[in-house]
């Protein structure tokens, strides 16, 4: 008799799913750049820089350099930590551009930023424990530490990005110490706000104070367009309880999946390594040297981005004048001073998913704001991608936009 006759509580079923995938769902934008990939449709959907000032040919000789001269090393395995000379670098480029200090053994190359949030959460979280995030928060980071089964205390926003308050306020109430506090100061997605230098040092005071690590994600950083360049919140901190996370995705192209984590805490560094050991061993051989070839030639690589930002700042701008043109009253959205995205707030009757069905007839799409707002439902925001379209289309797709919303507006009434 089999086991499965014998006991009438055996579960036949072959395939029997981890709990925490109850919790795990497909990323919203994924799935809607699936339906949104078509040629004639005009996107503000995907997080995409624009693919025409990518260093193709520059990244090329690069490759071939590789290549000729350490060819079989870029083709072989290789150690954990990354690349040496790549570690190097972004020690050295850290310090210049975002008053960082770390040393190359405190630097660990990634493949791409969304590892290192799925190794920190590996790391640090276990199920049930708490992470501090603003409100709306990056839909990646949910994602990540959802697969760990965290439970988030949310901290408004305003225009100076996360509000101390009510961070202060959210400590005092909680009854177990957050595991980590997740911000992205720079261009946040969704919103495309930054986070104060004001703001900044009461951050990391605070988080002193109550002893919780801050993870600094930031992938925009070098894309700013307007106002000042402010401090990171590590340079604040002089490196004390923070981790640090960038990325060459933005700055040179997304394809390579070449990120990386600062962890000045040995014991935390020593604990990540084979976190990611267990996931891929080790980041391209191939693809980190070269990005070390290519970022290397300091003139090259900042010649190249450079040439990027105004063109980022144009479509930015034309993407606020249309806005204000074609958009209904009652509309309001964020100027970013840099970044990939704006944040968009319709009248309150809008429901943006069924105004992405809406939308959609005419070939425009945008992200529903929904899945980015943590322990609440708001369902009249949308994030809007500038970075991706052309002049023509930025202007002709926030026209369509336009349309929609006074169509969706008429049919309520």
């Amino acid at each position: 008799m089999s086991l499965a006759a014998s006991d009438p509580s055996f579960d036949t079923q072959v395939f029997r799913f981890a709990t925490r995938m109850g919790r795990l769902k497909a990323s919203a934008i994924r799935e809607i750049l699936k339906v949104t990939g078509m040629p004639d449709v005009i996107s503000f959907a995907g997080g995409l820089p624009a693919p025409e000032l990518f260093p193709v040919a520059q990244f090329a000789q690069a490759c071939q350099d590789v290549l000729a001269t350490d060819g079989p090393a870029a083709l072989q395995y290789s150690v954990t930590e990354g690349y040496e000379p790549l570690r190097r670098w972004v020690s050295e480029y850290l310090a210049r551009v975002n008053q960082i200090r770390c040393t190359p053994d405190q630097v660990l190359i990634i493949s791409g930023s969304q590892q290192g949030l799925d190794l920190i959460g590996k790391t640090l979280l276990d199920p049930g424990d708490f992470v501090i995030i603003e409100n709306p928060a990056y839909l990646g980071a949910i994602q990540a530490f959802d697969a760990y089964e965290a439970q988030y205390v949310t901290v408004a926003t305003d225009d100076e990005g996360i509000d101390t308050n009510d961070l202060l306020r959210v400590l005092r109430e909680t009854k177990r110490r957050p595991k980590l506090l997740y911000l992205v100061p720079n261009f946040q997605n969704p919103s495309g706000l930054t986070l104060s230098l004001r703001r900044r040092r009461d951050v990391v005071a605070i988080a002193a104070e109550y002893g919780i690590p801050i993870y600094e994600d930031d992938p925009y950083g070098r894309l700013r367009y307007s106002g000042e360049q402010i401090p990171s919140l590590m340079a604040i901190a002089k490196s004390r309880n923070c981790i640090y996370m960038s990325t060459v995705s933005k700055t040179i192209a997304p394809g390579m999946r070449v990120a990386w984590l600062v962890i000045p805490e040995r014991e935390v560094f020593e604990r990540v390594v084979p976190a990611k050991q267990a996931a891929d061993l080790h980041t391209s051989s191939f693809t980190q040297r070269a990005v070390y070839a290519y970022a290397s030639n300091t003139e090259v690589f900042e010649h190249h981005i450079a040439e990027m930002l105004p063109v980022y700042a144009r479509r930015r701008d034309l993407m606020v004048e249309s806005l204000e043109r074609f958009m209904p009253d009652g509309c309001s959205w964020t100027r970013p001073d840099g970044g990939l995205f704006l944040w968009a707030r319709v009248p309150e009757e809008v429901d943006t998913e069924a105004l992405l069905a809406l939308a959609s007839r005419s070939k425009v799409a945008f992200v529903p704001g929904a899945p980015f707002w943590v322990n609440r439902v708001v369902r009249n925001t949308m994030r809007l991608n500038f970075s991706n379209a052309s002049d023509e289309m930025i202007v002709e797709g926030v026209k369509r936009l336009g349309e929609a919303v006074k169509a969706y507006l008429a049919g309520a009434r």
